[in-house]
């Protein structure tokens, strides 16, 4: 058995946080040290998670409160808020060990910066680095990023497609959970040429989950019960992430119509994808390059003719389902895909870029079959 690497999750108190717990727990080559989270310090996981009990965790901390000198971390997963985490991520992987760390956030800088120099790995599941371009991150999230080197180093998660780059990442930004849905449905049609560029339109709907577990108005049972609806319409930020990794594929810029929606359910993220076909193209030649892409992923399938992705197929897995069919108009098709949105979509997806940064089988402590019903 070779020595368990030791990680830490920042943020573990909310859902992600929660879900790589809950995974990492059955790793077997994983050794959870550390797990924090500043409103919640001091108190034991079980008792913000009562279905975490029993797993001889160590109690939540605050950041600012780690004796970080000799916890000898592997790897750091990153569930913090957007802006929060580049601020800790630079501080981690600055070349000295000694970059700039918010004194609000941590206050013993040196000891941080001293114990966690070296060849930690940080997997961050905020969207501080998804986004390789910083003028694009300020103009959608409203801020200057703080650590743009980074920004431009950090490896784009999303397993499928980046996998030599991810096993030599020291740093891995995760997809969002809508990104990594329509990207795994578009991306092999538009390297494979198959569909237009224009005209693309991706119909979105998540659980409540994928809001965080912050409590705001928006939120409340009372206002997502027995109803579902739109929200960020034309303005979500997941938009240029969609963007980004489409334009790259199409080799040249792209835009699409993205509109999400939340649906009044815990868990789960089902997307329809509408576009059209390049000339001579067919339905059957969609479905044989997604086929193509796809025969030998562990997570991600494309389903029967007569089969319809639904969230509860996938739900609790770290697996991606893809429907293809044709529109009754013609020359365009529709794309079905749905994904757990807390698995796939985030904790589930970062584990499997875990697993290939330190060269463990990538669907270790992933293997479960959703829940059903």
């Amino acid at each position: 058995m070779p020595k368990k690497i030791r990680a830490a999750i920042l943020g573990a108190s909310g859902y992600t946080g929660a879900e790589l717990i809950r995974l990492l727990a059955r790793h077997p080559h994983v050794e959870i040290i550390l797990i924090t989270a500043d409103r919640k310090a001091g108190q034991p996981i079980e008792t913000v998670f009562p279905h975490l009990t029993g797993l001889g965790l160590p109690d939540l901390m605050a950041i600012a409160d780690v004796e970080w000198p000799g916890l000898e971390l592997d790897v750091i997963f990153c569930a913090l808020p957007h802006a929060t985490s580049q601020k800790i991520i630079k501080g981690i992987l600055h070349e000295t060990g000694h970059g700039f760390i918010d004194e609000m956030i941590i206050e013993r800088a040196e000891d941080y910066a001293n114990a966690i120099k070296g060849s930690v790995k940080v997997i961050d599941l905020s969207a501080d680095f998804r986004l390789r371009d910083s003028e694009v991150y300020t103009r959608w999230y409203g801020e200057y990023h703080q650590a743009v080197e980074l920004q431009k180093e950090a490896v784009y998660g999303l397993s499928e497609y980046y996998r030599d780059d991810i096993a030599k990442a020291r740093l891995v930004a995760c997809p969002g959970c809508y990104p990594t849905a329509a990207l795994l449905a578009l991306l092999p049609l538009l390297k494979d040429n198959k569909i237009n560029r224009d005209g693309i339109i991706i119909d979105a709907k998540s659980g409540v989950s994928g809001a965080g577990r912050a409590t705001t108005e928006a939120n409340l049972f009372t206002e997502v019960s027995e109803g579902m609806h739109p929200y960020a319409i034309a303005t979500h930020r997941h938009s240029p992430e969609i963007e980004q990794e489409l334009s790259c594929a199409a080799g040249e810029d792209m835009m699409v119509t993205f509109t999400p929606h939340l649906v009044p359910m815990n868990r789960g993220e089902l997307e329809t994808i509408y576009v059209s076909l390049r000339a001579g193209e067919t339905v059957a030649d969609l479905r044989a390059s997604l086929n193509d892409a796809y025969h030998d992923e562990t997570f991600v399938h494309v389903v029967a003719e007569n089969v319809v992705p639904a969230t509860r197929h996938v739900r609790g897995s770290n697996q991606c389902l893809i429907g293809v069919y044709a529109d009754r108009v013609p020359g365009r098709a529709i794309l079905v895909v749905a994904i757990d949105n807390l698995i796939k979509g985030s904790s589930g997806q970062a584990i499997q870029n875990m697993n290939i940064m330190f060269g463990f089988r990538e669907s270790l402590s992933l293997e479960q079959a959703p829940l059903f019903p």
